[in-house]
C-alpha cells in the first residue's frame, strides 16, 4: 500500500509535469493526500483529469462570486478549489454559493474540505445528488463511497452551516449535574493526607 507522502508526492510532480505551478502542484498534492486519507478516489480522479488535460479547455475561474456560471465548458477543479480556499474569509459573507458545471468534482472537494478548516466552520457541499458535510477538514461525511472516476457534476450548491451545538442547554445542565457528583467533600481525614506531605524528612 502506498503511503500518503507518496500519495502527496506523486502528485504533486504530475501536476508539475502538466504544466501547473510548483505552488499549484504542492496544493493539488496535499488535497489529492486528504483524499486518500478519507476514504475517496483522489489520485484516480486526478490521474484521468491529468490525461485529458491538454485537450479539454476547461473554463478557469480566480474570482468567486455567488453564481458561478459557465455555458458550454465545465469549471477546472483547480482553479475553481484554489480560488475558493483562498477567497473564503469573504465567501463566507455570502452564506451559500453555486457553480453550474464543475469537472471532476472529487478534487474541488478536497479544496472545500480544506477551507472549512480556515474558515472554522462546517459546510455543507451538494455535488448533484450527492450531499457532504466537510468538518474543519478532520472528516468529510456523505453519500459517496465509490472508488471510480466521478467526471463531471452539473449542479454545485456550497453552504456555511452556523456552529451550533447538537445537545441543549438542559441536557448540558442535566450532564454537568451528573459531572459535579464526580467532587468528594474534604473531610479532616483528607485533609490530614494532603498537610502530612512536608511531615517526613527524607534528606
Amino acid at each position: 500500500m502506498r503511503s500518503l507522502s507518496e500519495i502527496d508526492t506523486i502528485s504533486k510532480r504530475a501536476s508539475k509535469a502538466k504544466g501547473f505551478s510548483w505552488g499549484v502542484s504542492e496544493e493539488i498534492g496535499k488535497c489529492v493526500k486528504h483524499l486518500e486519507l478519507f476514504g475517496l478516489p483522489g489520485l484516480k480522479n486526478l490521474n484521468q483529469y491529468l490525461k485529458i488535460y491538454d485537450q479539454n479547455k476547461f473554463q478557469q475561474i480566480k474570482l468567486i462570486s455567488k453564481s458561478n456560471l459557465s455555458e458550454n465548458k465545465f469549471h477546472c477543479p483547480i482553479s475553481s478549489g484554489i480560488g475558493f480556499l483562498d477567497q473564503i474569509k469573504s465567501l463566507e459573507k455570502l452564506k451559500s454559493l453555486e457553480f453550474n458545471k464543475i469537472a471532476y468534482p472529487i478534487l474541488f472537494l478536497s479544496f472545500a474540505s480544506r477551507a472549512s478548516e480556515v474558515l472554522g466552520k462546517k459546510i455543507l457541499l451538494k455535488l448533484d445528488e450527492k450531499e457532504f458535510i466537510l468538518n474543519f477538514n478532520q472528516s468529510i461525511f456523505g453519500n459517496y463511497s465509490k472508488n471510480e472516476i466521478w467526471e463531471n457534476a452539473n449542479s454545485v450548491l456550497i453552504n456555511f452551516l452556523d456552529n451550533n451545538n447538537s445537545f441543549s442547554d438542559d441536557e448540558w445542565k442535566e450532564m454537568t449535574k451528573f459531572a459535579n457528583e464526580t467532587f468528594v467533600e474534604e473531610s479532616d481525614e483528607l485533609k490530614e493526607k494532603s498537610a502530612g506531605a512536608g511531615l517526613t524528612d527524607n534528606d
